[in-house]
């Protein structure tokens, strides 16, 4: 991963590659890429028909032997509900990784109620594991 600039709140390389080794079953290859919110929102548009730029995308290649594929997060929405929610960006960010990987693994919130407890169990699992609070709760 390479970083055009130092933005505030822009965790380390090692922050990104252990967050998502945790949330990982099993090998694999995936890119973690920052974007900007323009490109974020074009990024949304085309692939997901929503015309936003969103904290987190997951594009999946392969789960199969290894899981393949791409996170694209735009640094600017992260930073944005970080200070809404009242969270550290190191937190937003960790959880946004771990709910990425997630979706590239396979897991989905907007299938149903029941697939949404199931990712948001996950999510809560990871997170306590690396030390981060609920993300769904109070801050």
């Amino acid at each position: 991963m390479q970083y055009a600039c130092h933005a505030e709140g822009l965790p380390l390389r090692a922050d990104f590659r252990r967050w998502a080794r945790a949330a990982l079953a099993g090998g694999g290859q995936v890119t973690i890429r920052l974007v900007d919110a323009e490109e974020g929102r074009e990024l949304n548009r085309n692939y997901r028909g929503k015309d936003y730029a969103t904290n987190v995308l997951s594009f999946p290649y392969d789960t199969e032997p290894r899981l393949m594929g791409d996170l694209v997060i735009c640094h600017e929405v992260v930073i944005r509900e970080a200070a809404e929610q009242g969270k550290t960006p190191e937190a937003h960010y960790a959880h946004l990784v771990v709910h990425g990987m997630l979706h590239l693994q396979g897991y989905d919130h907007e299938t149903g109620e029941e697939d949404a407890d199931i990712m948001e169990a996950e999510e809560k699992r990871v997170l306590a594991d690396l030390g981060y609070p609920d993300p769904y709760g109070e801050p």
